[in-house]
């Protein structure tokens, strides 16, 4: 299993369908998973530090975990069937709830813990992204996000369909 950082979520066209880039912390495995807008944009405003006026269905679930007195310990990615993801929110008490890991990846940066990938499911469905000879100046995360545009460029959702048994 692998802790994995919210690397960015790109728009991709004709559908305009987002994808969440994840990578792990301590490899070189990435997760790409194509989500729904309003997830995207959850996260998307919560990754630029944005707080809305009101908050959003993900900050209720936050809210709502603090007044029932539990702590969320981790999200988890623990499955993909079928090009599809799986994830669990893990409480204090070992509770366990299933969730969509977009969902549980927006409840995750608001409450602050860990993103995880089971290693099952980064062997898997985890992507090297090869790296380039390019400018030093520029920023890691802004190159890593270019790169990740270029290979979404030749990639479609059937490419993370499980070949076989899953």
């Amino acid at each position: 299993m692998g802790e994995m950082r919210v690397v960015g979520i790109r728009v991709e066209p004709p559908n305009s369908q987002p994808v969440l880039l994840l990578r792990e912390l301590d490899g070189e495995r990435y997760l790409a998973i194509w989500i729904g807008q309003s997830e995207a944009a959850s996260i998307a405003l919560r990754q630029k530090g944005i707080e809305p006026p009101r908050p959003l269905t993900h900050d209720l679930i936050v809210n709502l975990i603090g007044a029932f007195e539990r702590r969320l310990i981790e999200v988890r990615i623990i499955d993909m069937q079928e090009g599809t993801f799986y994830a669990e929110m893990v409480f204090d008490g070992d509770v366990r709830v299933s969730a969509r890991p977009s969902d549980a990846i927006a409840v995750a940066l608001r409450a602050g813990v860990p993103i995880i990938a089971d290693e099952e499911v980064l062997t898997e469905a985890g992507l090297l992204i090869p790296e380039e000879d390019g400018d030093d100046d520029a920023p890691a995360k802004e190159d890593e996000v270019e790169k990740f545009r270029e290979f979404l460029d030749s990639v479609s959702p059937d490419d993370f369909k499980a070949s076989g048994g899953a």
